[in-house]
């Protein structure tokens, strides 16, 4: 398996990542944990990278290319790869083709987990996060046992300050806006599917596996 995982945020690019990832041999390569992993371990990507994020500015995709492709290329990366917020623009999907290609491989699908925006609002404005273990829980589809605190680790869970209906409903134009141009090109190269978020990580794993099928009767979405 070696796939793309598209979606506004609070689609559940993550859960259904993990969902994958338990069913198969595949791993999940998130470029937003492995940016924050290389700045925590202060390496010499991570301190270019935090320059620019310091600053307010967007990482370079020279730097981003350079995290993603050190990843892919791990020995676990071989037997699959779920991939999470990389390729974000059309060089981006250039360089993953050719890097790819390179080594023999090529991507299977290329998965838009697609949801309303008024689901979305409501499934972030109820998201919270524990600040200690960054567990992340939600009041309307996945509580803490005790409300408002953390069931690993007991510290009180707080509410991201752009997890808030007006800042969400930006940032899904925002994705809508950005993420059209990648959406065609994928889309002309027949690897785009539309997958329906809107009943859960389970059933868009079921959604995405099907597709995947040699045998399947799902095709790629037109547009």
């Amino acid at each position: 398996m070696r796939i793309v995982l598209f979606g506004p945020p609070g689609a559940g690019k993550g859960t259904v990542a993990s969902v994958l990832v338990a069913r198969t041999k595949a791993v999940h390569i998130a470029t937003g944990d492995l940016l924050r992993a290389q700045m925590k371990e202060k390496t010499q990507l991570g301190e270019r990278a935090r320059a620019y994020i310091d600053k307010g500015e967007l990482v370079p995709d020279e730097l981003v290319i350079a995290m993603a492709e050190a990843r892919l290329d791990l020995g676990d990366a071989a037997e699959g790869f779920i991939l999470d917020g990389y390729p974000r623009t059309i060089s981006q999907a250039e360089i993953l083709d050719r890097f790819l290609s390179c080594r023999g491989h090529n991507l299977e699908g290329v998965f838009e987990l697609q949801l309303a925006e008024d689901v979305i609002i409501r499934r972030l404005s109820g998201r919270r996060i524990c600040p200690a273990c960054e567990t992340i829980f939600n009041v309307y589809t996945l509580p803490p046992k005790v409300e408002g605190l953390c069931d690993k680790c007991g510290a009180a869970l707080i509410t991201r300050e752009d997890d808030n209906p007006k800042s969400i409903a930006v940032r899904f134009k925002t994705y809508q806006a950005q993420t059209a141009p990648l959406l065609d090109y994928y889309r002309s190269r027949g690897l785009l599917f539309a997958v329906d978020a809107s009943a859960g990580a389970e059933r868009a794993t079921e959604q995405i596996l099907k597709m995947l099928e040699k045998d399947g009767k799902a095709a790629p979405t037109k547009g």
